[in-house]
């Protein structure tokens, strides 16, 4: 059985996370799956923003849990996939790890912009938007922390790290597909899903 092509992108919202995923998968024809929209339907499902939800998460680890026992069947699917989570480079070991960076001011323009995060609180101002993020990574960077002993913002724990701040979605492509292609996660014989 030919091994799976995984990539797995991590970083903090607005980064770009979501956009890189969709265009990689088109690029290459790879499946997705994202826990950033798999915490929104949750948050959804209890009637709070995703950062309510974050700190629910802090003292409730059902909620981590429904999130990500997902991956168990990601990697024994035998698909390609393109995985857009802060967690999946510690649940998917065997995957292309990227980590995508991004300043905060910019990563609060994008939120701010953002029409289509019905989930999100609507901010009023972008400083109210710079707020909310830094409360809500910091939060992601203690549960996980205390549930799984891992810092996700640890550079060391990714193949790549890619700064998005002043780049393209293309120009990021490109650059995660190059430097995927020339891993040794990349299986050549299992290109297509």
């Amino acid at each position: 059985m030919n091994k799976a092509n995984i990539i797995t992108i991590s970083g903090a919202l607005g980064s770009g996370k979501s956009t890189v995923m969709k265009l990689l998968a088109a690029d290459l024809g790879y499946d997705t799956y994202s826990t950033g929209a798999a915490q929104r339907k949750i948050a959804l499902k209890y009637g709070v923003t995703t950062l309510q939800l974050n700190h629910m998460a802090d003292s409730n680890p059902a909620i981590d849990q429904e999130i990500d026992g997902v991956f168990r069947d990601l990697k024994n699917s035998g698909k390609n996939y393109i995985v857009d989570s802060r967690m999946a480079f510690y649940f998917l070991p065997d995957s292309f790890k990227v980590k995508l960076n991004v300043a905060v001011n910019e990563a609060a323009r994008r939120v701010f912009n953002d029409k289509t995060r019905t989930s999100e609180v609507k901010f009023e101002t972008l400083e109210d938007a710079k707020s909310a993020l830094i409360a809500r990574r910091a939060s992601e960077v203690a549960r996980f922390m205390g549930t799984y002993g891992v810092n996700i913002d640890d550079e060391k724990n990714f193949d790549l790290v890619v700064d998005t701040t002043n780049k393209t979605p293309k120009q990021i492509c490109s650059h995660i597909i190059n430097a995927f292609k020339k891993s040794k996660y990349y299986h050549h014989e299992h290109i297509k899903s």
